[in-house]
């Protein structure tokens, strides 16, 4: 059980535990394995790690909390958030909800690795969520530990943040605290489990509701407590919609189709792909939650998913988020529809969804082509032309976009020129006659339309540098920090955050860090695809 301590810092946060307070609590007190009915949340206390060492920590999420870099950097903090020791006012909790996963309709999921600590109100009256991954078993934990490893704990903190700084709508990380403890895991699940270190994610978010956190109500038929979370949600977190009624369900609603739309645009336009949209990974805040197989497009190919488990259907490839997004949103309006009965209503909301997408999307390629409007009557077969030349010649999807803003497309027949040696740079294949008639075709193209947007060559680059980033997390670059972190060496862990955090930003000391992905990381485990083990 953790233990107290009265003389510390993190004693003083400002714990407003509205959750908990609110909503309905599962009546049993003992934390074991179970169906949970009629409730939110069931009590769960965080497993005490054996010998918390601090790893990483985000110095903006602290300063989000009114949390010091001194206190960040003291013993109390790794105990604390390594689930060792509750800060006063903690009223530790794991959420209650269900969700479809893979299409398929799951039943009671709930938190089985990730105990929250309770909602922290700052000194600017912002309101966030403390949340422990990998603390231990919860009555949600199925037939898991409740545990995380390192790998999968430094991609979450590192991804987290690298989101953020992209300026992505994502949970954040706190901190990521190895725990001294060894858990076992079948990576490949070949049978061939190994153990390894064990470690704590503190995430942090304005929410961690999910799709999955009202679905799981209306398939058992209590609409009651549908009722009472869908209420709580829209005064929480959605106060400007005014009290909760039959109108404020639909508005709130769009809202939601709304934020997902907006999030996953912010996806495409990075190339980031989640690999597990199932409706329990969904937030309600359109958040980018649950970093588990997630990866970053490399050599660009829509149809690649980092989930293992997903490698024969691709359900969640990158090509398809947008139409799963939406997918998921009509399992939600689903799970709402007792609380509207109004189908024709729900179908008029999530219009929301596709036209805010469809807007967003041509706004996103139309900026990272340097142009000032989307003009569909030409600009939808030049995108689509250049989709198909990226695709077959094998190209890096975000070092092609950073550097196309560096090809003068006034510079006359120097122009072509310049852009085919950049295209064979950022090739992972060298360009053979086709692809190179293909990509002069393309260019031509791409060069008159530019010249009559008419922006200088100055602006229009500093405009694609502005959303084209330079550095990602790429996945080779995580499994490098988690080879060198499991070896006790933490200092790539840290030199990426701190790239990371600007990742538009020219770093002359750093250009490895927006270097291709080498050879030997192509197929390798953990740089290219991953399971959902952790």
């Amino acid at each position: 059980m953790p233990t107290e301590n009265d003389n510390s810092a993190l004693d003083n946060l400002n714990f407003d535990n509205r959750f908990v307070r609110e909503l309905p609590g599962d009546p049993e007190p003992d934390n074991f394995r179970r169906q949970v009915y009629a409730a939110c949340y069931s009590r769960a206390l965080p497993t005490p790690a054996k010998q918390p060492l601090l790893l990483a920590y985000s110095r903006e999420v602290a300063n989000d909390l009114d949390i010091t870099v001194e206190t960040c950097e003291s013993e109390d903090f790794a105990q604390v958030f390594a689930g060792s020791r509750l800060a006063k006012g903690m009223e530790p909790y794991a959420m209650c909800y269900g969700g479809h996963q893979f299409g398929h309709w799951a039943g009671q999921l709930g938190d089985g690795r990730a105990i929250n600590l309770g909602e922290v109100v700052n000194s600017r009256n912002q309101r966030y969520t403390l949340q422990l991954k990998g603390a231990g078993l919860t009555p949600y934990s199925r037939s898991a530990d409740g545990l995380a490893v390192l790998r999968s704990s430094v991609r979450e903190f590192l991804c987290s943040e690298a989101m953020h700084h992209l300026g992505v709508p994502t949970t954040r990380a706190l901190s990521v605290i190895l725990t001294g403890q060894q858990v076992v895991r079948d990576m490949f699940y070949d049978g061939n489990p190994q153990r390894e270190a064990g470690a704590v994610v503190c995430r942090v978010a304005q929410s961690f509701t999910r799709f999955g956190s009202f679905q799981i109500f209306t398939a058992r038929d209590d609409i009651d407590s549908l009722k009472k979370i869908v209420d709580y949600t829209i005064r929480t977190d959605f106060p400007e919609l005014g009290e909760p009624s039959v109108p404020v369900y639909l508005n709130w609603f769009k809202e939601v189709c709304r934020k997902t739309a907006e999030m996953v645009v912010h996806w495409q336009r990075v190339g980031f792909v989640h690999g597990v949209m199932n409706t329990d990974n969904m937030s309600i805040l359109g958040l980018t939650i649950d970093y588990g197989p997630y990866g970053w497009l490399e050599n660009y190919d829509p149809d690649w998913t980092p989930n293992t488990t997903d490698a024969q259907g691709r359900r969640y490839r990158f090509g398809n988020q947008p139409k799963i997004a939406y997918w998921n949103l009509v399992q939600l309006a689903n799970a709402l529809y007792p609380l509207i009965m109004r189908a024709e209503s729900l179908q008029q909301a999530l219009l929301a969804y596709t036209e805010t997408f469809d807007a967003g999307w041509q706004a996103m390629m139309a900026a990272k082509l340097g142009l000032t409007a989307f003009a569909p009557s030409e600009d939808d077969a030049l995108v689509n032309q250049l989709t198909q030349l990226l695709q077959v010649a094998e190209t890096d999807m975000t070092l092609f976009y950073r550097q196309l803003a560096d090809v003068d497309v006034s510079a006359g027949s120097d122009s072509l020129a310049q852009f085919l040696a950049m295209l064979q740079r950022t090739n992972y294949e060298p360009l053979n006659d086709e692809s190179i008639e293909q990509a002069t075709r393309w260019f031509e193209i791409y060069r008159l339309r530019s010249q009559r947007d008419g922006k200088l060559q100055q602006e229009r680059s500093a405009a694609m540098n502005a959303v084209n980033p330079k550095y990602v997390l790429r996945n080779y670059l995580a499994q490098l920090a988690i080879d060198q972190a499991e070896q006790g060496d933490f200092a790539l862990v840290r030199e990426l955050l701190e790239v990371l955090r600007n990742p538009y930003a020219e770093q002359p000391d750093k250009e490895s860090f927006a270097a291709k992905r080498p050879d030997w990381a192509k197929q390798r485990a953990g740089c290219s695809m991953l399971s959902c083990s952790s």
